[in-house]
């Protein structure tokens, strides 16, 4: 329906730009974490621990500088926003969403600790794939299962395949379903 309302704009550039958008995103994130994956077959310092002694503004906590951290930013952002929607996505949680003037204080409880944990698990989350380096004033490195190293592996490993699955599937449904319209148009 919010289709149908929407202006020609936006239908025809709006949103095919957000879904290039969002591809964009998606890929830069899986490619990040497969350079991280490749990082951690190779060098023991790739691993997520705690940083020494890095002053925050002295030390860059990407090898683009500026532009890089801005996009680590960008990324951040969008693994929130990602988690949030795939959270109240999942059949188990699609009841706890809130209605409209008509949520009861159990289920905005509810929301608040779904949030609060999710925001929590954040930077844990992407520090272990490796998107930052930044510990957010949490010293998050500590915790004693990010310097095992076939857990961070098979973490980065089960999100750069289970995203890239999850990509592929939606983008080949799209261009399959746009390929059938397109033939029984002309048949």
């Amino acid at each position: 329906e919010l289709r149908h309302r929407a202006s020609p704009w936006q239908r025809n550039l709006g949103y095919p730009l957000a879904m290039l958008g969002l591809l964009a995103l998606t890929g830069i994130s899986v490619l990040i974490v497969c350079f991280h994956v490749l990082e951690l077959l190779l060098d023991d310092a790739a691993m997520p621990r705690g940083i020494q002694d890095a002053s925050l503004g002295q030390v860059s906590f990407s090898i683009f500088g500026s532009f890089g951290a801005a996009l680590q930013v960008i990324l951040i952002f969008y693994l929130m926003v990602s988690s949030v929607v795939g959270f109240y996505s999942s059949p188990l949680f699609t009841r706890l969403l809130p209605e409209w003037r008509d949520t009861p204080l159990t289920k905005i409880i509810g929301n608040c600790v779904s949030l609060l944990v999710l925001s929590s698990a954040l930077p844990v989350f992407s520090r272990t794939l490796g998107i930052t380096r930044f510990d957010l004033l949490g010293d998050f490195g500590r915790f004693n299962w990010l310097g095992n190293f076939y857990i961070v592996f098979l973490y980065n490993m089960g999100f750069a395949g289970l995203t890239t699955l999850c990509l592929v599937k939606r983008v080949s449904w799209a261009v399959q379903a746009e390929l059938i319209r397109a033939l029984g148009e002309e048949g």
